[in-house]
This record gives structure tokens, sequence and C-alpha cells, in this order.
């Protein structure tokens, strides 16, 4: 039985929401975008989002859905969502967010979700409020709606190289690239193409109104080495900030060296840690 304050959340509780999702616009974009798309409601078919609130007042929140993000979570609040999700089985494919609360909550979960597949203990939030002063590859831009199949491959490629597993093994991947399509339409996938070869590719997998979180970012392995990915991810940066939201922000794996310095190059900066429990 739970002794603290923790209740599922809905439309009434919106503006406690909103203000924890301010607080950390880069943790909590994920629900942030979710949420302003569709309120508080549309949990009923995607997940559901609980709240601590030990003294009248909502502190901290988490997402149970596909992934399991917890957003301004203490310590106490780690503890009360695990006792509340850890007496139910296991629905998400990842917990994803602020180092400290991830790692807390699978340091508590682990004994009734595990084993994981891998956990990601330090990956580095990067964010960027202006234009790299690298000079942006002219080649780089939006794909169009007749090229979802060149960029496809690519995209399965950078999915299984990243995460470890192929996106089509599930369904024959159609779940993944209607989610392709989908990002390609709302002209949020970037490409460079030499030929019908995709050579470079990232997508704005969210968009809120503070950030847009950069994704998928690839270079074909033939291509690699050649410095192409700094003015790619330059010419990413450039319209994202012109055209879609006043930061870009992004988390990458700690061990990746070389990203990292592209980033550094595009001047993204530090903005905490993530840490990323797969399954």
């Amino acid at each position: 039985m739970l002794t603290v304050p923790i209740r599922q959340l809905g439309e009434p509780e919106r503006a406690a929401v909103e203000r924890i999702l301010d607080a950390d616009p880069y943790a909590g974009a994920q629900i942030a975008e979710r949420v302003a798309a569709h309120g508080l409601n549309w949990w009923r078919s995607d997940g559901r989002i609980y709240g601590y609130e030990p003294r009248r007042q909502i502190e901290s929140i988490i997402w149970s859905g596909a992934h399991l993000v917890p957003v301004g979570a203490t310590p106490p609040a780690t503890a009360a969502f695990a006792d509340l999700l850890g007496a139910e089985p296991r629905i998400c494919s990842s917990i994803i967010g602020r180092s400290e609360a991830v790692l807390d909550l699978w340091d508590r979960l682990a004994g009734n979700w595990g084993p994981a597949r891998d956990v990601r203990p330090q990956q580095p939030l990067l964010v960027t409020d202006r234009d790299s002063v690298v000079r942006p590859d002219p080649a780089v831009r939006l794909v169009r709606s007749g090229e979802v199949d060149q960029l496809f491959p690519a995209a399965v490629a950078m999915y299984t190289e990243e995460v470890g597993v192929s996106p089509m093994q599930d369904d024959g991947g159609r779940g993944y690239r209607r989610r392709i399509a989908e990002l390609v339409k709302a002209k949020r996938a970037y490409a460079r193409f030499d030929g019908d070869l995709v050579v470079f590719k990232a997508e704005l997998a969210i968009v809120t109104r503070r950030t847009t979180q950069v994704q998928g970012v690839w270079v074909h392995p033939a291509y690699r080495g050649r410095g192409l990915a700094t003015s790619a991810m330059a010419a990413v940066v450039a319209d994202a900030l012109r055209r879609v939201a006043p930061t870009v922000s992004l988390y990458v794996n700690d061990y990746n060296t070389s990203a990292r310095r592209v980033y550094a190059n595009c001047g993204f900066v530090s903005a905490g840690s993530f840490a990323t429990v797969l399954f």
C-alpha cells in the first residue's frame, strides 16, 4: 500500500504538469510535445502520467507508456514511482531521462523488471541556441515526400547500429516506416544525398515551444572520416533554429567521442546528463 501521495493526472492538473515541464524543457520535451498536442487526455490510449504530490502540490511527474520518462523526480519521488510501477508488469521498452532519476528508478525496479538489454548510465545532454561557427553544408536539406524509400534503409541502419536491434523485427518495419514518413511529411527529416544514396541523415524527433530534440544522426559508413558530419549538423541546427524552435538539444552516448566532437564544433554545450535503460 502506497504511503505517499501519488496519483494519475488528467486535464485538471495540466497547469501543474506544464510548470514542471517548463522547469526542465529538455528532459521533459517528449512529454511536453504530447501535452501541447493533446492535453492530458491523450494518456488514455498512449500511456499515463503520474504525479508525486507530498505537500498538496505536484512536485514530480512520470510518463508511463512505450517509454518511462521521469521529470523533476527527486529521490522520494522515484521511490514512490518505483513502488507503484514495480507492482505492475513492465510495458515500456526503455527508461529515459535525467541520469540520477533513471538510475535510481532502475535500481528499484530491476528486481521486478530485469534484466535490461543495455544500461547507458551517462549520456551527455547538449543544447545550443545559436548558429554554428561552422559553415553549414548547402547539400543538406529536408527530405521530400517522394524520398521516403531512399531514406528508410538509412534509418533502419542507424536504428540497428544505435539501439542494437532492428526495427524490422516486430512488424516487418511497418510501424517504423510510418514514423519516418510522418517526420518527412512534417518537415522534420534532413538528409544529404549522393545520387539516390543517403550519406547523412538526422531528424527533429521532438518539437516543443522551448526546444527541438535531434535524433537519428547518422553518416553512411563509406563516408565517415571525411568531416562531413560537422557541416551537415551545422545545416540542421541553422534550419531548426530559424524555422522550428529557439533551442536545439540532443543526447549522445558518452563513449561516442567522434559524435561529441562534432556537436562541440557545432556549438552545443552541456545541459547535464541523461541515462537510458533498454529492454
